[in-house]
C-alpha cells in the first residue's frame, strides 16, 4: 500500500516546502485540496490553468510524491440552483485540472439536501439518492471525456450513508469512471460501530473492484457519538480487518491518513506500517 496524507494536515508552508515535508515524513502520496493546502499563490478555480497544473506536477515529481486524490468536496446536491450550477462548473474545472496534473482521481462526498451541507433526515431519503444520481451522471459524463475517475466517499450523515446506497449509486451511474473512496469510520454511528468488521468486509464484497482509494483514521465513542481521532491514538478501529483486505485485494492502493497533525503524522504512519507488516509476515 502507498501511504499518504492530506496535504492540508501538514505544516503550513510554501508548496515546494510542503511537498518536501510530506516526503521527509515518509509518505508516498498526498490528497491535495488546492485552496486548503496552497497559501503562497492563488489556487482558486480561475487560476487553475495548464501552466499551474504543470508547475504543481513538477514539484510533486521532484520529491516522488503521488497526487493520489484531487479534493473537490462540495455539495453536489445543493438545492439552490445558482449555487449548484457554480458547483458543477467547479467540478468540471477540477476534472480538467486533474487530467493535466497526472492525478487520475477527483474526490468528493455525496452532499446534503440543504445549502448548509449539514445532516437532516432528508439526506437518507429515496428522493435525495435520485437527485444525487442525476447530478453525478452529469459530472461522470464529463470525467469520462477527460479520462478522470470521480471518487465518491460515503459518509453516514450524507446522502450515500451506507455501503448498500453506495452500491446502488455505482450500479445506477454504471460507469468505470465512478469509483469509491472508502473511509470505514465515516460509515459508523453509535448503532453500528460494533459491526464494523461486517461493514468493511461488505464493502469489499459489494464493490471491491471499484474501491479506488482508502482513508484511514481511528475513533472513540463518547455520549453515544463517534469521535474521530488519528490513527494510532488508541481507539476502537479494527485495522487488521481493513489492512488484511488491502494486502490480499489491493496491495498498491493509496491509503491516506485523515485527521492527523504535523506532530502525530509519523506516529500514525508507523502504526499502519507495523500492523501491515505483521499481516504480511503472518504474525
Amino acid at each position: 500500500m502507498r501511504i499518504g496524507i492530506r496535504a492540508h494536515d501538514m505544516e503550513r508552508a510554501p508548496l515546494e516546502e510542503l511537498v518536501k515535508n510530506i516526503r521527509n515524513k515518509g509518505f508516498d502520496s498526498a490528497q491535495l485540496a488546492l485552496q486548503k493546502a496552497i497559501h503562497d499563490f492563488n489556487a482558486l478555480p480561475e487560476a487553475m490553468t495548464p501552466g499551474m497544473a504543470f508547475y504543481i506536477k513538477e514539484i510533486f515529481l521532484r520529491y516522488h510524491v503521488d497526487i493520489a486524490v484531487l479534493g473537490c468536496y462540495l455539495n453536489i446536491t445543493n438545492p439552490a440552483e445558482k449555487e449548484r450550477t457554480q458547483i458543477m462548473e467547479t467540478y468540471k474545472t477540477h476534472i480538467r485540472f486533474a487530467s493535466l496534473l497526472g492525478c487520475g482521481l477527483v474526490g468528493t462526498e455525496t452532499g446534503a439536501m440543504n445549502r448548509e451541507y449539514t445532516f437532516e433526515a432528508a439526506n437518507h431519503s429515496e428522493k435525495a439518492l435520485e437527485v444525487l444520481i442525476e447530478n453525478l451522471k452529469k459530472i461522470v459524463d464529463y470525467a469520462e471525456k477527460m479520462g478522470v475517475i470521480i471518487g465518491v466517499e460515503p459518509v453516514y450523515k450524507h446522502i450515500v450513508s451506507d455501503i448498500e446506497r453506495a452500491n446502488r449509486v455505482l450500479n445506477s451511474v454504471a460507469s468505470p469512471n465512478l469509483q469509491i473512496i472508502l473511509d470505514p469510520v465515516n460509515l459508523l454511528n453509535y448503532d453500528n460501530y460494533k459491526e464494523q468488521d461486517d461493514i468493511i468486509k461488505g464493502a469489499f464484497q459489494l464493490f471491491g473492484k471499484d474501491i479506488a482509494a482508502i482513508h484511514v483514521k481511528d475513533f472513540r465513542v463518547a455520549d453515544k457519538e463517534i469521535v474521530e481521532i488519528p490513527a494510532g491514538a488508541g481507539g476502537f478501529f479494527h485495522y487488521e480487518t481493513l489492512l488484511s483486505l488491502i494486502k490480499s485485494r489491493k496491495p498498491f492502493i493509496h491509503v491516506l491518513l485523515e485527521g492527523t497533525s504535523p506532530s502525530n503524522a509519523v506516529t500514525a504512519r508507523k502504526h499502519l506500517e507495523d500492523i501491515y507488516q505483521n499481516i504480511s509476515s503472518g504474525e
